[in-house]
């Protein structure tokens, strides 16, 4: 059902922990509250000193586009889930299958719902008063590789009717009341067998899982978007590499419940990437198959969206089998990269063939630029800012099974003064960080944003003008939605999860949220 939302900046209020409304054995849970607004905070990090002049726009905005990344759209009742890893949380060895399970999944398509259209009611932009330009996503738009997944999430950014449910009709999952394990929230349920309710004081919430499965209608975004390939959606749970057998469980019958016999914990994470489908040896029941739980590829996940109109996507990938493009948008051309390491695991890594795709992209849109050797590079090219887009960032470009080149790829961005800006995920936490050409003439900013699906369940709001005091400025402001229905629930719900909601670093610090990000302007 179709429904207003409101746009609130975290400029104007901010959320966090609010009073404890039950106890359990260990913790208390939370309700979330309204806290005072944010100021922007100024970053003078590449401009050595303080700013000059003037911070208020001057002339024409460059763009205004809303980031937003790692949906994590979830079939939580496929059997090609393994959420009994979970019992491992403290054990720092399966630290990269984690987190295989949350207690607010069910309701993800319903937080996802309500910030599109809480980015369509944005208006204008609170630093520049400009109306937003474009939506870039930035990856792990799904979780588990699965088709039925990638329809939703279409369905949600697009329009169109999206289904929760999977298998059998009702939910049937591990957060049933007669699940075997107590590590899952089971809402219908008291706290008998159910850690969750015991220990940290979570409510019951009968008929929740009735109500989270039906469809709904999204609205879908009423602004153009760009998609990007994350390791979700190539490999299993964003881990594991799906070999022909775990393709052909997935759409099965057979739901794992406990681990493999004889699992050796030194080397499970290893066993996970190279063959998932050992996890489904053990202990087991069966659910309802069904053939929509099927894995995609990378052809068919950019295919998806050139029937929605492309979103960044060229007929050229298609049938280059790739997953990189750009895009131009006035003076900003928006790069994007594909990150994902195809060999498994969850960190990404860059090709050399892409990196050379790259340098030809960022040579046609500068007049001058800095060679490898050093020297300086005269064009005939008109100048553009340059925004790049990826999952990874800089430092999650470290996948020991790829070809380790992010310090590669930042020396090459870094050669040319008018990339300005780069925008990425997969951490589920914000963060920025500036890029510094080792000479100090220049830099970019690196911007990473949380997720929707763990807390603070959020988007940014990314402004890019240029200032009366002659400097390029970046303005950034969190976006959250208004967290009516099911979608406040999931943000409370995420904001209670231990070492990951409200104790967690997933909100960064000030200086990595509200920002108005500083540079020399390149031309």
């Amino acid at each position: 059902m179709k429904s207003a939302a409101r746009t609130v900046f975290n400029s104007e209020r901010r959320l966090g922990a609010g009073r404890i409304v039950r106890s359990g054995s260990q913790a208390g849970y939370r309700e979330v509250a309204e806290l005072a607004g944010e100021p922007h905070a100024v970053r003078t990090d590449l401009i050595g000193s303080t700013p000059a002049g003037d911070l208020a726009p001057d002339g024409e905005t460059i763009a205004c586009i809303v980031h937003i990344t790692d949906l994590h759209v979830t079939d939580a009742q496929s059997p090609a889930r393994f959420e009994f890893v979970n019992r491992f949380a403290r054990d720092p060895r399966f630290r990269e299958l984690l987190t295989m399970h949350r207690p607010q999944e069910m309701l993800n398509t319903r937080a996802i719902s309500a910030m599109v259209r809480a980015i369509n009611n944005v208006g204008t932009a609170p630093l520049t008063t400009t109306a937003v330009q474009l939506v870039a996503m930035t990856g792990d738009s799904i979780d588990n590789t699965q088709h039925n997944e990638l329809t939703n999430f279409l369905a949600l950014f697009d329009g169109g009717i999206v289904r929760p449910d999977s298998g059998a009709p009702g939910y049937d999952g591990v957060q049933t009341t007669n699940w075997r394990g107590d590590i899952y929230w089971k809402p219908d349920g008291d706290e008998t067998g159910d850690l969750f309710q015991s220990a940290l004081g979570f409510p019951r919430h009968p008929g929740l899982l009735e109500e989270a499965t039906r469809q709904f209608e999204s609205d879908g975004l009423s602004l153009p978007w760009l998609g990007c390939y994350g390791n979700h959606e190539e490999v299993c749970q964003g881990v594991g590499i799906v070999t022909p057998a775990l393709a052909d469980a997935m759409t099965r019958s057979r739901k794992p419940i406990d681990v493999p016999s004889g699992l050796d914990p030194d080397t499970a994470v290893e066993m996970f990437i190279d063959h998932p489908e050992h996890f489904m040896t053990g202990a087991s029941v069966e659910v309802a198959p069904d053939p929509e739980r099927r894995p995609i590829s990378r052809s068919e996940f950019v295919d998806a969206h050139l029937k929605g109109g492309g979103h960044g996507f060229t007929r050229g990938s298609l049938d280059e089998g790739i997953a990189y493009y750009v895009h131009d948008m006035g003076l900003v051309r928006f790069i994007t990269l594909d990150t994902v390491c195809d060999a498994g695991g969850a960190d990404g890594s860059i090709s050399v063939a892409q990196l050379s795709w790259l340098e030809r992209r960022l040579e046609e849109v500068h007049a001058s630029f800095r060679s490898r050797d050093g020297s300086r590079v005269k064009t005939g090219n008109p100048n553009r800012h340059v925004v790049v887009l990826s999952h990874h960032g800089h430092d999650s470009l470290s996948n020991p099974r790829g070809e380790r080149r992010a310090d590669e790829l930042q020396e090459l961005l870094l050669r040319f003064p008018n990339v300005v800006l780069w925008l990425n995920g997969h951490t589920h936490a914000n963060r920025i960080t500036p890029r510094a050409d080792a000479r100090r003439t220049h830099g970019f900013w690196e911007v990473t944003t949380g997720s929707i699906v763990d807390w603070p369940c959020q988007a940014r709001l990314v402004e890019i003008f240029p200032t009366r005091g002659g400097q390029l400025a970046i303005g950034s402001t969190m976006l959250d939605h208004d967290g009516a229905g099911l979608a406040g629930l999931h943000r409370e719900l995420a904001g209670n999860v231990p070492f990951n909601g409200f104790d967690s670093n997933r909100s960064g610090r000030p200086v990595d949220r509200n920002t108005i990000l500083l540079l020399p302007h390149p031309f």
